[in-house]
């Protein structure tokens, strides 16, 4: 193996245990903490994610970027959010059913604040260490990306056959990827700090100054509707394993796949978003940058639309189908999003701008969705916790209906009020 292959594969390695940490809890938590007695505060351990989303990965930039080496803050950083994953889940199996909300939320958001900044700063190991060893970061980078999603396939998968879906030891399997990637990382390329550097101003480090394109009416609607559109992101994550194991109250459908193995089958969904990466240059230069976000935005309505009129008997097609356009819909909307960032902004202002669409989407949009998405799965689910199996399949349907409802109302006032963009065709 020549050199730049064995870099290309230590830093497959990289992507694939940073998303399988990941993996191992995200679309399953909410199972574990519904069947735990905190099905109403399922909005918030998945928010948390947004709201240090707001500030962490900045701050830690700019630590990497003047005082610790990207490669011992992302190691340094895994340590500590395996330390506290794995105290959650400890916690957690000790506890049993005595559980308590605080501990385990405290343990959990401690974790969550330093795996966060760890998705930004990995990209920059790899980034560092493609340039350093003379490949393209452009065309060698997406292969390797897509082996995060691979990793997050397969703990998702392994976590599931295990059958630790509603278990704390999800945490623990988080946790000791986490240790794992921490002891990995101190080997990966070495990065180097600007010691050299002009110091940025505090607004300017934390991607402040790209506020300044909200002057601009096109630019200002784009980052609006990426909010409105970012309040999706976690809705499934947080509520689909939850709403398909309640399906196990139903005798019709207590023992069909979905019930059994609902992490593998919403796990269709990280599938098509791999697959659905590799169409993104030919929509783009097909149809226009509007018209993809807008293909986008009605992905997700026909994503909550048909968990809402699906089973996980007959109408498991209607799964799988939602399942599938999740690719679209979550590609579509934070790739071509970026690209058109990327595009409409100066090269001074770049990665500011693109720190600014994180903000709005995974930061802002996320939280308040999933918070808005816990008021109403409270309200018709949560609260109505002595309903029959059957009533609580038709409170789970009118959640699914609302969001898809949210959705077609953002995509109609995308299509109406954003500007129409040029096709740029390639000969």
């Amino acid at each position: 193996m020549n050199n730049k292959k064995a870099l290309q594969f230590r830093l497959v390695v990289a992507n694939f245990l940073e998303f399988a940490i990941w993996g191992a809890y995200l679309t399953c938590m909410g199972t574990y903490l519904a069947s735990h007695g905190f099905g109403p505060h399922i909005g918030d351990f998945y928010s948390i994610q947004g709201v240090v989303s707001l500030f962490m990965p900045a701050l830690m930039g700019i630590v990497a970027d003047r005082w610790i080496p990207a490669e011992k803050l992302m190691s340094l950083c895994h340590l500590l959010a395996g330390v506290f994953m794995i105290a959650a889940g400890w916690y957690g199996l000790s506890a049993g059913d005595a559980v308590a909300f605080g501990p385990l939320f405290t343990l959990y958001t401690l974790s969550v604040a330093f795996y966060m900044p760890t998705i930004a700063l990995t990209n920059s190991v790899a980034f560092n260490g493609l340039i350093k060893g003379g490949l393209d970061t452009v065309k060698d980078f997406p292969p390797i990306r897509v082996f995060g999603t691979v990793g997050f396939i397969a703990t998702m998968w392994a976590v599931d056959l295990l059958g630790l879906q509603s278990t704390p030891w999800q945490f623990i399997v988080s946790g000791g990827l986490g240790i794992v990637l921490a002891l990995y990382a101190l080997t990966l390329p070495k990065c180097e700090i600007k010691k050299d550097a002009k110091p940025a101003s505090l607004a300017e480090s934390l991607g402040l100054d790209a506020f300044k394109l909200f002057k601009q009416k096109k630019m200002a609607l784009f980052f609006i509707f990426s909010m409105l559109l970012g309040a999706s992101l976690q809705v499934t994550n947080g509520y689909a394993n939850p709403f398909l194991q309640s399906f196990g109250g139903i005798p019709e459908f207590a023992d069909t796949f979905g019930v059994q193995h609902a992490n593998i089958l919403i796990s269709i969904s990280q599938i098509c978003e791999a697959l659905c990466i590799l169409f993104i240059p030919f929509f783009l230069n097909r149809f226009g940058i509007k018209n993809v976000m807008l293909m986008a935005m009605f992905a997700w309505f026909l994503r909550f639309g048909l968990f809402g009129t699906g089973n996980p008997g007959s109408g498991v097609w209607m799964f799988v189908l939602s399942c599938i356009v999740y690719g679209f819909a979550f590609d579509f909307f934070n790739i071509s999003g970026a690209l058109y960032v990327d595009k409409e902004t100066t090269e001074n202002m770049r990665s500011s701008a693109q720190g600014l669409f994180m903000m709005m989407t995974n930061g802002f949009g996320a939280t308040i969705g999933t918070q808005a998405a816990k008021l109403i799965v409270n309200h018709f689910v949560y609260d109505a916790a002595d309903a029959t199996a059957m009533e609580t399949w038709g409170h789970w349907q009118t959640c699914w209906f609302i969001f898809a409802a949210y959705s077609l109302v953002v995509a109609i006032l995308f299509w109406i009020f954003f500007p129409k963009t040029p096709v740029e065709k390639k000969a």
